[in-house]
């Protein structure tokens, strides 16, 4: 008899629906590359139903998908809202490379929401 397994990609999102695994895992994605954060980002609100997420941040919902694809290219404000629905802030902390002066952005937990 097969052995059934779960998904991985559902396990993911409900692992994602915690804020600090959430973090965590936007915060790998950053050490990698701008389009992965930006993939991790979309992983995380669709953990937390895009639609919910896209009303909380103000923004549609298609507008949050077109945010959020590995080739978007979101503006500050809106970034900080989608942050913000999620229980998600940015810290900006010095960078591990001694060699380089540009500092990285971490995805934070945020104070949890009623």
């Amino acid at each position: 008899m097969p052995k059934r397994t779960r998904s991985f990609r559902a396990q993911l999102l409900k692992d994602l629906k915690d804020p600090n695994e959430a973090a965590h895992y936007v915060n790998a994605a950053s050490e990698d590359s701008e389009a992965m954060f930006l993939v991790a980002l979309r992983d995380v609100a669709e953990a937390h139903q895009m639609a919910k997420v896209a009303k909380q941040a103000g923004v549609a919902r298609e507008a949050l998908y077109r945010m959020l694809c590995d080739e978007g290219n979101p503006r500050l404000h809106g970034l900080w809202a989608v942050l913000n629905a999620m229980g998600l802030r940015i810290a900006v902390e010095q960078s591990r490379d001694a060699n380089s002066q540009t500092p990285q952005a971490r995805v934070a937990r945020g104070p949890k929401r009623a």
